[in-house]
Order: C-alpha cells, then structure tokens, then sequence
C-alpha cells in the first residue's frame, strides 16, 4: 500500500471532496482521509444546495471544472431560481437534493478520479519540519508522506453536540470528534475560536398533515447548476411545503430557554446571525407573533423531512411539544431532534489568497474550519485550496480570483483579509460587483482560467466558446435588425404597451422591460428562423443570456469600469515592502491590522477594517506613487 502522496486532503466533506478531485485531476498523487467513507459529502444540515449568492458559487465552481453543479444536479429532486422578480444579478439557483443519492453521486466521482485514492481513519496530528508540513499522522497509527497538505475538517475539530443539557462529543450525529490537530496548530502559533450552529428536528412525513400546509413546487424550465446539457436527475420531483409557528409555538419555547444551551451559558461560543436557531428568534423578534418554515423532503423515496427555520438546541421534549402547536404538525412523530454543535476554527486573516497558511508552509486550511458556514462556501474555497496545493506541489504560479472575477474572489479575500467574528456566509450583498458576478455568465468569467489550469476539459471549453459565438451573434443581428411598426404594433398593444410610431431597432425595442427576445419572434418570422437554428438542448440559455447582456449593457459597462479602477490598487504591492510597526505616520489601528495581516497589495490594505483611505494615502505616497 503506498504511503506517500503529492497532496493529502483531511477530510471528505463538501471542501475536502472539491479539494481532492482538484488535486488529482490536475496531476497529483493525492490521498483523501475521512472518518467515515459512507458519508462522504455528506449535507449535515439542509439537504440543499444553491440558494442567494449561494448558487451563484455553485455555477463558478461548474465552471472553473469542479463537481459539485454536476453532482447537484444529478440528485436534485427539486430546482428553483430564487429572487426571479429582481434583476439578474440577484438571480440565484437552489435545488433540493436527495442526501443518499447525493453521497453516491460524489463517491462515484471521487473513486472513478485518476491519481484520487481514500484512507477510512482520522488524522491525529500533522508531520511538520523546519516550517514545513511533510504529512499527517491518523489515529490508527499510520503516516502518510505528502509534500502539501489540506486541512477540511469542518465542524469535528473538538465538536461537542448540544441538546438541552445533555452535550455529546461528536462532528456531528453518530460521528466522533477530531482530536488533537487543534492543539498541534495552536501550540505553533495559530489562532484558535470557537463558533456553532445548528440543526432542526428531522420529522416522519407521515404524520404531517399537509392539508394544513402551503404547497411549493419546483420548476421545469431549462435552468440547472451545470454548465454541462445534458447533467439531469433521473430521479422524482418532489414538492417542499410551508408553514407557520404562532404564539402558542412561542410561548412553549420561552418557557424552555432556562433549559436552553445558549441561553443558560452552556453554550458561549460565537453562532451565525443570518440563519438562528428558534430560540433566539423569538427572542430577538418579540414583536413577531408568527415565523415562516419550511418542510423539505431528504430524498426521492424517503419519508424524511427536514424542518428548514427550526435550528434548536432545547430539550427534545420542548421542541417536539411546540411543533405540536402547529396545525399541521399536531400529531408529528420525529425521527431525531434538532441540536447545536460547538466546534474550533481558526482565525483565516492566517491564510493567503491561496488558503495556504502563513504559519507552516504548503498547509492549505478550507471550509468552516476558517470560521465559515454552507456546503457551497466550503466547496468554493476547497477547490480554490485544492488547485493551489497542487500548483505548490508542481512549482505552479499560485492561482487566485479577484472581487470583480468571482464570488469565491469576494469570500476568499473577505476572509484573509477581514477575518470573521461570526460564521461567514455569502450574500449578494456583500459582492461590490455583483453585476459582472451573475449566475448566468460564470462560465464567460471562469471557465477559461480553468482551462488554462488544466481543470476544465477542452470538451467544456468547447462549450463555452461556442455558446459565446452564439450569444454574440444573436446581439449583433438584434443592433442590425430594424423592425417595422406596423409588423410589431399588434403585440405590442395585445400586452398593454406603447406601439411604436416609426420602425426601431430590435436591439432597443428589447429594452422594454416587459418585451423579450421570444415574444418579438412571435412578430419577427426571420428572428424566429434564427433562434431555431441554436442548438436545441442550449437554446433557452444562450437567449436569455443574449437578453441580459442587451437589457443590462449600460449596467455592465459602468460597474465594468468601476473594476477597473478598483483594481488598480490591486496591482500595487505592498508585500515585504515596510516595517509597519514603523510607520508612525498611520493611525495605530492601521500598524496593528497592517502588521498582523500583512496584505500582498494596496488594494488588500484598503479592505481591512481600521485601514483609512488617509492611511492608504500615507502608503502610496511612501511607494512613490
């Protein structure tokens, strides 16, 4: 059995999965250890992937080559766009998945990847010499040689699981902690925290009455995560359902909060503002009589459903007899409670762009143990760790995505930059660019640098350039095409709109908010001839593409430039320029944050809070710029 590897990957869940198949696809001998190959990716939390902000990392990791669109998309029981009433940069794909199917999909990936091979243990310890990391020691007494290594160990560095007052060691339900790694890294200088989060009570279908509930179906319309035609799920669609707490639900659980972990200090670690548990919302929202849940099914065939907007730590009697308040669920039977888990991480300001550690070379960190939360952040920055692993191992340039380029741009630097006090998780808003960042064009952005890597097949390259002809050649007959008014004027008026007086472009007839390029065909037998020579299985995505770019071109090109500009600090360097400590001309809250986090350029710098454009000021005119 062979021991020594180019690249071992600790863990296999969603960052450790992406990290592995980067690696080995790219060349490397790599090895992925995990504590349990049955639950390999597993969705510990909601059985989804996608989401807002969410999906839209989904679609650049497709596009960059990674696997976890193709993976999605073939356990999906449900696919939805959310946010459709706003503008495309807020589009953002979510899809039910089925969780067994899920693991299998990603296991058939992971054990069909040249170079990939998997080790059932735990990793105890690293092998670390002269600031080097040279392997991993597990639990079964082995030790593996690598020459980098990546740590994703999710929520199982020291877990302990929370219900009620009852606390159990554990990664997560039925699984054991990781031990020992934790200690190894803090006594080598790292930055230790602690955060939680949290489940919901999982529930038997069949003991819902679904009369009592508001039915949500998902859509069957072209939209999917991979940029691939033909990545489909073979399995049934099912349907999600919503219901309500009310007073009697709240009064039931404010009267279980001395019982509760994280009201009675058992509890002290730092939990994600965005996604509470219940207990806290009926806290921290008293006013509010009533909170929306969801009820989504685990699987295909499963009775099991997940309580999505239920997280809770209470007594599993508490949380069973106030679910019981809710009509539809007056009679439920659940299959396990919902609980919190506490587990360690580790401040990221500690990292590079890359995710290698400053601390111990070729020593990558991705996923929530860098203080962030959800399968698609943990995805993006595993496979953002797993490339760089690679590139370190090869002499590879160190490959990164800029703010303007990518969401995993924007998490990543975040990160190393910011650092979090809270569990990290991706929103739109927090995307400056969010405009070039659209869920719809990841491929246009990313799938050449994954090319260029070696990552993305010439098959998706292929792909994309074709689509992108595509799109361009259906812009350019829209600003040469004019259409008559009186072969426009019926559609315009059958809709309730301005009929035209004089001809006009189809390039700006499309700017109509309520027109699109499929109702103008209606009027336009040419245009309709053109868009049925686009091949059938992309036709829907490369028309709805070609609108946005048209619709939105204003919108682009400005923000287009704003990057730009933005971006100029960006190619300053500021690394091992200065002695910040020295540099008494900045205020000393930029000496500290300046020293600690030694940015690689100006435009990091600027990023970092309690750095002043005034403190930037003083850097340039020391750069002599």
């Amino acid at each position: 059995m062979r021991t020594d590897y180019d690249v071992i990957v600790v863990g296999a869940g969603h960052a450790g999965c992406e990290a592995a198949c980067a690696a080995a696809r790219l060349g490397s001998h790599t090895l992925l250890i995990t504590i349990d190959m049955n639950k390999i990716a597993q969705m510990s939390c909601n059985p989804a992937v996608g989401g807002i902000a969410k999906g839209q990392i989904v679609r650049e990791i497709d596009a960059l080559g990674g696997q976890m669109g193709i993976v999605t998309d073939r356990s999906s029981i449900q696919f939805r766009m959310l946010n459709r009433s706003k503008g495309p940069a807020m589009w953002s794909p979510r899809s039910q998945s089925d969780r067994q199917q899920f693991i299998l999909e990603w296991r058939q990936v992971l054990e069909n990847t040249p170079n990939l091979y998997m080790w059932q243990d735990s990793v105890t310890q690293f092998v670390i010499e002269g600031g080097v990391v040279k392997g991993v020691i597990t639990a079964l007494g082995l030790t593996f040689t690598a020459r980098a290594v990546v740590l994703t160990a999710g929520t199982f560095l020291n877990g302990l699981m929370h219900v009620g007052r009852v606390k159990t060691p554990g990664g997560r339900v039925s699984e054991p902690p990781a031990t020992g790694i934790t200690e190894q890294l803090q006594s080598l200088g790292f930055t230790v925290g602690r955060m939680k989060t949290g489940t919901p009570p999982r529930l038997d279908e069949r003991t819902i009455d679904f009369t009592q509930c508001i039915r949500q179906d998902g859509e069957q319309d072209f939209h999917h995560f991979s940029f691939l035609p033909n990545v489909k799920s073979a399995l049934s669609q099912r349907p999600c359902w919503i219901v309500h707490t009310n007073e009697q639900v709240h009064e039931v659980l404010r009267k279980g909060l001395p019982q509760s972990p994280l009201y009675n200090g058992q509890i002290t670690s730092i939990g994600p503002r965005y996604c509470p548990s219940i207990e806290t919302k009926i806290v921290t929202f008293a006013d509010k009589t009533s909170h929306q849940l969801f009820i989504e099914p685990e699987g295909a065939t499963t009775h099991e459903m997940y309580l999505n907007g239920f997280s809770s730590s209470l007594p599993w009697e508490v949380q069973i007899e106030a679910l019981r308040h809710i009509p539809a669920l007056r009679d439920v039977h659940a299959f396990r409670p919902g609980y919190a888990i506490e587990y360690d991480f580790f401040d990221p300001t500690q990292l590079t762009h890359t995710l290698e550690s400053k601390l111990v070379k070729n020593l990558f960190l991705a996923g929530q143990v860098n203080g962030t939360t959800g399968y698609e952040e943990a995805a993006g920055q595993g496979l953002i760790a797993g490339i760089n692993a690679h590139q370190n191992v090869t002499g590879g340039e160190p490959f990164t995505l800029a703010r303007n380029e990518a969401y995993i741009g924007v998490l990543i630097d975040d990160l190393v930059t910011c650092g979090v006090d809270e569990p990290y998780r991706m929103f739109t808003s927090r995307a400056e660019h969010r405009i070039l960042l659209r869920q719809d064009d990841a491929d246009m952005r990313l799938t050449e640098k994954g090319y260029r890597l070696g990552l993305a097949t010439p098959e998706r390259h292929e792909l994309m350039t074709s689509k992108r002809e595509q799109i361009d050649r259906l812009i350019t007959y829209c600003r040469q095409t004019t259409i008559k008014a009186n072969a426009i004027n019926p559609l315009l008026e059958a809709h309730g709109m301005q009929p035209l007086t004089q001809g006009q472009r189809l390039h700006d007839l499309l700017l109509r908010p309520q027109l699109n390029i499929s109702m103008i065909a209606q009027a336009l037998p040419e245009l309709r001839e053109r868009l049925d020579s686009i091949e059938p299985a992309r036709r829907d995505e490369i028309i709805e593409a070609a609108e946005v770019a048209v619709k939105y071109r204003g919108y682009i090109e400005r923000e287009t430039l704003i990057a730009d500009r933005v971006a100029r600090l960006d190619n300053v360097t500021l690394k091992g320029k200065f002695d910040y400590s020295q540099i008494h001309q900045i205020s000393t809250e930029a000496r500290q944050k300046l020293q600690a986090i030694d940015p690689d350029t100006v435009g990091q710098a600027s990023r970092i809070p309690g750095v002043s454009p005034s403190d930037i000021n003083i850097l340039l005119v020391l750069l002599g710029r």
